[in-house]
């Protein structure tokens, strides 16, 4: 198979997979608030994926950097994940759907991180990351996100919420069959006798240390968005429709950062956007929190996400590209998500759900925009030890 017909392919997995997405993490607090769970309690259930990233990636990415096998790895934890989730339509009550989520999770939280690692070995230039070209990429994964958010928003406002169950199911089948329409590839793995690189001499460098401090706190700031933004415009009388357009505004202006990325990204070296993203995001926060039924002001907070999640996201990756090459890609992806998606989501969500519940929502708002700060002294130090 070509190379353009592989990083096709590999569109359309991003494609499927944030649909899926798309129509998961901006609905799920709302199906669990009409179910009549509590805030505390849907903090602690949409808190699950957050916390099956604090090993499931790490397994699976150890996993496929000793094997080699990453798209054999995707079509299980695919299929498995869409087998899982025919859960949701069971009564159970909280412990039931915490099951599911915990065991549907933990198949999908690796698939991203082996996809971003096998796709890094297509979008490499002479073992130099492409940032267009992973941008032609990625942009599919928003397109998908951003077609789900609207579509469900306007599903949900006219029928309600009780075909979650059967949203999910869909958008997993799409993700599996995307998974199975990818080409047949591996890349080599190790000799018996071949030692896997280790990982821990990467982490004990400190410019690698103050980067995940980074993206710890950026992320911890982001959670309010991805957790609470939709109970919060629910609170203020915002229709579903009004939600799902708000979300949409922001993946719109995503979709346009990673089609162009390849023209801006060369401004700043990749520190400096994670210390530009950190500030961008600090008055996002504050906006979200302060003014949220000022609509010019509300759609410019959405619109920032363009440098607070795109662009952020992008230099990430490019500099896990960086830090951890070859056969340490996996781990190294992995380490990304636990570190940046797995712990802060577990801590954003329960913080979140007991701060929410005892100030309001607006606070947890304000939270964020500390810690937003914190990203960006610690991005920093980050851009502070970078050679001259």
């Amino acid at each position: 198979m070509s190379q353009r017909k592989k990083l096709f392919a590999f569109s359309w997995l991003s494609a499927s997979y944030f649909a899926h997405i798309g129509f998961f993490n901006p609905y799920l607090p709302l199906w669990l608030k009409e179910l009549g769970f509590s805030l505390i309690a849907i903090a602690v259930l949409t808190s699950v994926q957050s916390a099956t990233r604090l090993f499931a990636p790490y397994l699976w990415g150890s996993l496929s950097d000793r094997t080699g096998e990453r798209v054999r790895l995707l079509r299980f934890g695919a299929t498995a994940a869409l087998l899982l989730s025919f859960g949701l339509w069971f009564d159970g009550g909280g412990v039931v759907i915490f099951a599911v989520l915990l065991l549907m999770f933990s198949h999908t939280s690796g698939m991203m991180p082996m996809s971003e690692a096998a796709l890094a070995h297509l979008v490499s230039q002479g073992g130099t990351f492409d940032a267009k070209r992973y941008g032609r990429v990625r942009l599919w994964g928003s397109l998908g996100f951003l077609v789900t958010v609207v579509a469900a928003g306007f599903w949900f406002e006219r029928f309600g919420l009780r075909d979650f169950p059967a949203w999910t199911v869909g958008t997993l089948a799409a993700v599996a069959l995307s998974a199975w329409l990818l080409p047949d590839f591996r890349e080599p793995p190790h000799a018996e006798h071949e030692r896997q690189p280790a990982v821990w001499p990467v982490l004990r460098e400190p410019a690698v240390r103050w980067f995940f401090a980074s993206v710890f706190f950026h992320v911890l700031a982001h959670i309010a968005i991805y957790i609470f933004f939709s109970l919060y415009l629910d609170s203020l009388g915002y229709s579903k429709r009004t939600i799902g357009l708000l979300w949409a505004v922001s993946v719109v202006i995503e979709i346009g950062w990673f089609f162009t990325q390849g023209r801006w990204l060369p401004w700043l070296s990749l520190p400096g956007w994670l210390v530009l993203a950190a500030a961008v995001m600090a008055i996002r926060m504050g906006l979200t929190a302060g003014l949220p039924l000022v609509w010019p002001l509300l759609l410019l907070a959405q619109a920032l996400h363009a440098i607070t999640f795109a662009a952020h996201h992008t230099a990430c990756i490019a500099m896990i590209s960086r830090h951890f090459p070859g056969r340490l890609r996996g781990r190294g992806q992995a380490l990304y998500t636990v570190l940046g998606y797995g712990l802060p989501g577990v801590v954003g969500g329960l913080l979140g759900g007991v701060v929410s519940s005892a100030l309001g929502l607006a606070s947890v708002f304000w939270l964020a925009g500390a810690c937003a700060l914190a990203a960006g002294l610690c991005a920093f130090r980050v851009w502070a030890l970078q050679p001259r």
